[in-house]
């Protein structure tokens, strides 16, 4: 066993090594390039101010999300730890969007201090949602996963409602790392100094967190001080690196793993973690650098496509703790009744989202001439919503069901995100494309999404942390790509930014028709694989054991998923959470049968996305904000209050 481990060491060495190589000879290429034959003094000025610093910033910026991933992971025993999943990166770029709309004028260090508050309370909020579960990796990752996406949409409706000032943002937040100085490398390195020494001193302290809470304490270990200050080393590291050069996606959660699959334990990830974080920023900067420029290819996704494929293929081969998720046995109610009260409260929120309005001093309630008069403006919206809703719904149905995950559902497995790619693709290669267009691309999109994340997972145990990991990477192969196309500026840009904060402005009667043809062609098929529905949870053999043929039941699943997905996202992008959050109340309401459980987390999806529909217009009338933000709000704060009542 240990000649094994060792051979694999040494493997990972020469790879890592062989990568830094490449990553060597790439920086070297450059700068020879620069310095060759015939260099003018501009050239060298070019090395000296912007290619050298940008070569260090890689390599510091690296070490420092390697470091800050291993401490959070450490710290919290959990392996999806890292900026990205606790909130860190999207509360500081909310934070500096905040500042720079309202504040530009402050110099560097009032930036680093707003990312370092708005990091700092995003991993906070976090924790403080996850206390009463102890932690649990599981909840953490999905309290980390609504805080971030409620800061991302209401930073991406900020940029929207200020884009001439803010379009930076924009590029920042794709991870840019162009220099023109050496400052930002001076302020990640003396970050990383301080947070180098304060895991030195924390080493041995972490590794007694292995044993566990009570025997730690045996030891005389002050568990709650521990991990505050490892905690609060990583949200620094992260915050300072996000400060200066902007949101590097995956760096955090990779390295930690890639140094565990290359046999480091406990306190020795706290030294070989900052070096493959290093060596992983600096090999995709250089790539990106011979590829074409920032303004193509952000450095931040660029690490992401390198960095995400990595790790889904490496993920079946990783030992997670996967700890099973405990799910209460519903209260028993007649199903019938339930079904009755969900719909009469989907009839009244699409009659309030119909009649209630604002006129600019308060709310108001139309007569039925008016609502006549506003009946082309506002049924488009609603019905499209009531579209949405109960499509993302179905689909979250149809994912628990099929993987026996209470924690599956579109959002949280990256089909969401998925689907966004192909709306992507869609939009730059035909510009004005058409709407059927659109929907095509984009589930084609979310079941490309869907496939990977199933067939990574295939081959272990489908637990909520190994689903969530494979998640989040494919989250961040996609969003990576839409970071890309974002940062060019085109009219793309702006179109994948409305939606994805699912900016429902723009819909028409044509996209409501679009919506609600989509849900009647794609949900009425569902009722002819209830039984699948209900054999599939019980796991493969069971299922075999029942006459299912499983391969063929899970093809169409996965398909009737990814389009459901597709249509709904077409709507109201990724950020919804509707799609876990219905099928959840559904169920915890007693509908656990196939059949109650899908009609009534439909009725859900589409009362909550109405809902929303109708404050994200009327809250602050006469503008209006993006439906993604508000049913994302709804839909996380139905979440947070479940993960921390049970």
């Amino acid at each position: 066993m240990h000649d094994v481990r060792r051979r694999a060491a040494v493997a990972a060495c020469l790879l890592w090594a062989a990568l830094a190589a490449v990553a060597a000879a790439l920086s070297l290429d450059d700068v020879f390039a620069r310095l060759g034959a015939g260099a003018t003094d501009a050239d060298q000025a070019l090395v000296a101010y912007s290619l050298a610093p940008r070569i260090v910033v890689a390599l510091l910026a690296g070490a420092a999300l390697g470091l800050a991933g291993a401490l959070m992971q450490a710290a919290l025993d959990n392996p999806l730890a890292e900026p990205s999943t606790l909130g860190v990166f999207a509360g500081a770029q909310l934070a500096l969007g905040l500042l720079a709309a309202f504040a530009p004028a402050v110099g560097a260090l009032g930036r680093e201090a707003a990312a370092v508050a708005g990091g700092g309370g995003a991993a906070a909020l976090v924790l403080a949602l996850g206390w009463r579960r102890k932690l649990d990796p599981a909840t953490v990752v999905l309290c980390g996963m609504v805080v971030a996406m409620v800061a991302s949409s209401l930073t991406a409706a900020l940029i929207l409602s200020r884009g001439e000032y803010l379009f930076a943002l924009l590029i920042w937040g794709g991870g840019a790392l162009t220099q023109e100085g050496w400052r930002g490398s001076g302020a990640i390195a003396a970050a990383l100094a301080v947070a180098g020494v304060g895991a030195l001193l924390l080493a041995r302290p972490l590794a007694a967190l292995v044993v566990g809470e009570t025997s730690a304490r045996g030891l005389g270990v002050s568990t709650p001080a521990i991990r505050i200050s490892a905690l609060a080393l990583g949200v620094l590291l992260a915050t300072t690196v996000a400060a200066e050069v902007g949101l590097i996606a995956f760096v955090g959660l990779a390295a930690p793993t890639f140094a565990r699959l290359a046999g480091a334990r406990s306190s020795q990830t706290l030294l070989v973690a900052p070096a493959i974080g290093a060596v992983l920023l600096w090999l995709a900067d250089s790539l990106v650098r011979h590829v074409g420029s920032d303004e193509m290819i952000p450095t931040g996704a660029a690490t992401a496509v390198l960095g995400a494929p990595l790790l889904l293929w490496l993920l079946p081969r990783l030992v997670l703790a996967d700890r099973p998720t405990v799910v209460g046995a519903p209260r028993r109610r007649d199903p019938a009744r339930t079904l009755a009260v969900l719909a009469a409260l989907g009839v009244l929120a699409v009659l309030a989202a119909l009649f209630v309005g604002s006129d600019g001093h308060g709310w108001t309630i139309s007569s039925l001439r008016e609502t006549l008069d506003l009946l082309p403006f506002r049924a488009p919206r609603a019905a499209a919503a009531v579209a949405a809703g109960a499509t993302l719904a179905a689909a979250g149905v149809i994912l628990q069901r099929l993987t026996g995950n209470p924690l599956a559902g579109p959002e949280a497995l990256g089909v969401g995100a998925g689907a966004g790619v192909g709306l992507a693709i869609v939009l730059v290669a035909f510009g004005s494309a058409s709407l059927p267009m659109q929907a095509a691309g984009s589930a084609v999109g979310a079941l490309a999404a869907l496939g990977v994340m199933l067939s990574v997972a295939r081959g272990g145990r489908l637990g909520p942390e190994r689903m969530l990991l494979a998640g989040a990477g494919i989250s961040a192969l996609c969003l990576a790509g839409l970071n890309a196309v974002i940062a060019t500026g085109s009219p793309s840009a702006f179109a994948l930014l409305a939606w994805m904060t699912g900016a429902a402005d723009a819909v028409d009667a044509s996209r409501a028709a679009t919506g609600l043809a989509a849900l009647m062609a794609l949900a009425v098929p569902l009722a002819l694989v209830l039984r699948w529905l209900d054999v599939l949870p019980l796991g493969a053999m069971g299922a075999r054991a029942l006459g299912v043929n499983v391969g063929a039941a899970r093809t169409a699943l996965i398909a009737m998923a990814a389009a459901l997905t597709g249509a709904a996202a077409l709507i109201v992008g990724p950020l919804s959470f509707i799609g876990l959050v219905a099928p959840h109340a559904a169920r915890s309401m007693g509908l656990v049968r196939p059949a109650g459980h899908l009609v009534g987390a439909m009725l859900i999806g589409a009362a909550l996305m109405t809902a929303a529909d109708a404050l994200a217009r009327t809250l602050i009338f006469p503008y209006q904000l993006p439906l993604g933000l508000f049913a994302s709000l709804i839909g996380g704060g139905y979440l947070l209050a479940s993960l921390a009542r049970r």
